[in-house]
């Protein structure tokens, strides 16, 4: 399974992005996938992940402004990310899990500043 992570950027605070995880492979939709953030200095945390029938979960600090989803059509996990904080900027990861073996891409950045 590979992992391809895009749309990080750079955003004012109050903005809006929306980051996409391309995964590889047939096995996505029995994939639960998430996104992991880590900012310089600090260690790789959860921010939000869905299992393979949609459920979904957020860290605290996101919930009511970030939502994850998935197209299995389109082998695609997305992470739109609503009223975006300083504190948001940080390396976003996705990871899936597969058969019980971990995949991660390869991080997209995301700043968040005026």
């Amino acid at each position: 399974v590979q992992l391809q992570a895009s749309g990080g950027g750079l955003v004012q605070p109050g903005g809006s992005l929306r980051l996409s995880c391309a995964a590889s492979g047939s096995a996505f939709r029995w994939s639960v996938m998430s996104w992991y953030r880590q900012a310089p200095g600090n260690q790789r945390d959860l921010v939000a992940s869905i299992g393979t029938a949609g459920d979904t979960g957020y860290t605290g600090s996101v919930k009511g402004r970030f939502t994850i989803s998935r197209d299995n059509a389109k082998n695609t996990v997305y992470l739109q990310m609503n009223s975006l904080k300083p504190d948001d900027t940080a390396v976003y990861y996705c990871k899936a899990i597969v058969d019980g073996v971990t995949y991660w891409g390869q991080g997209t950045l995301v700043t968040v500043s005026s």
